[in-house]
C-alpha cells in the first residue's frame, strides 16, 4: 500500500479527479452593480473609474445673447473696438456690465453696449459737461493677438471708473468742421475706407472736428496706430489715425478746431491723417457733415 501512493502516477491520478469533481459543483463568482451618480454605469475595464463630465460654466451675460444693446465677444476683439463699433466709451462699456478687470474679455462673453435703461434704438442726447477729470493714458502698446481670450487695451490699475457727462447737444446742432488742412487723398468708401484719408507732413496739425470730449488716446486698436476718438453726442463720434504725437487725454473736453493731435505713420505706410465720423458706431461718409472749404 505505501509503495502505491509512493508511485508518482497515482498521485497525477488523484489530482485529475480532484478537479473533476470541482468542476461538477455549479458556482459563479458574485457580480457587483457599480454605478456612478445617478444610473451611470461603471467601466467594465477593471482599475478603472467613471466620473461625469465637468458641466460647462456659462459665460457672462450668455442670457441676453442676441438681444438690442448686447454683443457676443468674438476672437480677436478688443474692449476698444467693441466699443467704438457701438458708438460708446470703452470706460463705459466696463461699468455697465460690472468688470473688475477690464484687461480681460472672454471669447462668446456677451457684453452690454447700451447704456442701462435706455433703449438702443432710441436716440437721446445730454447736455454739454465742462468739468475736466484727466485719467492716466495708456502705454501705447497694441495687445497681443487674442486667442481663446480678447484682450482689453485699459489701464492695468483694474476697476473702470465712470466717465464725465458726455459732451453735446442735439445731432442737429452739432458745429462740424475739418480735422486737417491738408488734401484730402482717399475719400470715404463703406468696403475699403471706412473715412477720409488726409495728406500732409509729419507734425502737422490734427483738429478736433467737433466740440466733444475725449474717449480714447492710445495705440490700442491694431491697423490705427496713435489714435484719439472723440465723442460728440449719444449718437456721433469721430477716430484720428496714425497720429505721430497725442496731445489730449482721456475724458478731456475739447472744442471745435483744438489741436488734439500731431499727424504722422503710426501703423501705417505713409504720413497721414485716417479720419472716421460713425453714427451709432456705423461708419458714415465724413464729407457729407463737413462744411465747404
Amino acid at each position: 500500500m505505501q509503495q502505491l501512493f509512493r508511485s508518482p502516477l497515482l498521485w497525477v491520478s488523484v489530482a485529475v479527479l480532484a478537479l473533476s469533481g470541482c468542476q461538477n459543483t455549479p458556482h459563479r463568482a458574485p457580480v457587483e452593480d457599480r454605478t456612478v451618480g445617478k444610473g451611470t454605469p461603471a467601466q467594465a475595464i477593471p482599475g478603472t473609474a467613471v466620473t461625469p463630465a465637468p458641466e460647462s460654466k456659462p459665460l457672462p451675460g450668455a442670457e441676453n445673447a442676441g438681444k438690442p444693446g448686447y454683443y457676443t465677444v468674438k476672437p480677436g476683439d478688443t474692449l476698444i473696438r467693441i466699443a467704438m463699433d457701438n458708438g460708446q466709451g470703452w470706460k463705459d462699456v466696463a461699468r455697465w456690465n460690472g468688470m473688475d478687470n477690464p484687461n480681460l474679455i472672454e471669447v462668446g462673453q456677451v457684453l452690454r453696449v447700451a447704456p442701462p435703461g435706455l433703449d438702443p434704438n432710441a436716440a437721446t442726447t445730454r447736455p454739454l459737461a465742462t468739468s475736466k477729470v484727466e485719467t492716466r493714458p495708456l502705454d501705447g502698446k497694441s495687445p497681443a493677438p487674442a486667442t481663446t481670450t480678447a484682450a482689453a487695451s485699459a489701464p492695468a490699475s483694474g476697476v473702470a471708473t465712470p466717465s464725465a457727462p458726455l459732451a453735446t447737444k442735439d445731432d442737429d446742432d452739432i458745429s462740424w468742421g475739418w480735422p486737417a488742412s491738408g488734401a484730402v487723398a482717399a475719400g470715404f468708401d463703406e468696403v475699403r475706407n471706412k473715412g477720409m484719408a488726409f495728406s500732409g507732413k509729419a507734425g502737422d496739425p490734427v483738429f478736433a472736428a467737433a466740440d466733444g470730449r475725449v474717449m480714447y488716446a492710445g495705440a490700442g486698436l491694431r491697423g490705427y496706430g496713435n489714435m484719439i476718438i472723440i465723442k460728440h453726442s449719444t449718437n456721433y463720434l469721430t477716430a484720428y489715425a496714425h497720429n505721430q504725437t497725442l496731445l489730449v487725454k482721456e475724458d478731456q473736453v475739447v472744442r471745435k478746431g483744438q489741436k488734439i493731435a500731431e499727424m504722422g505713420s503710426s501703423d501705417a505706410d505713409s504720413v497721414k491723417l485716417h479720419f472716421e465720423v460713425r453714427k451709432q458706431g456705423k461708419p458714415i461718409d465724413p464729407s457729407k457733415l463737413l462744411p465747404a472749404r
